[in-house]
């Protein structure tokens, strides 16, 4: 018998894809008004956008705090 693949967890548009808390991003409707994401008006260092799993990629943001490129405490739990 072979073993299934591991299911992959969903990523969650809402949720910092290097810490797991909210990246209050405009474009996941966490701006009740629906404007520009505070991310337009910031540049991301390429060594923090490096560090997005590939599965997040164009899919979630990176919230203020990691986006300046500030240490995280704890990740998200990503199985292998």
């Amino acid at each position: 018998m072979t073993p299934e693949p591991a299911a992959e967890t969903p990523v969650d548009p809402a949720r910092c894809p290097l810490c797991g808390e909210a990246n209050g991003c405009a474009m996941a409707g966490a701006s009740p008004s629906g404007g520009a994401c505070w991310c337009a008006s910031v540049t991301i260092a390429g060594d923090v956008l490096q560090r997005i799993p590939e599965e997040a990629r164009r899919k979630a943001c990176v919230c203020a705090r990691c986006a300046e490129g500030a240490p995280r405490a704890e990740g998200p739990t990503v199985s292998t």
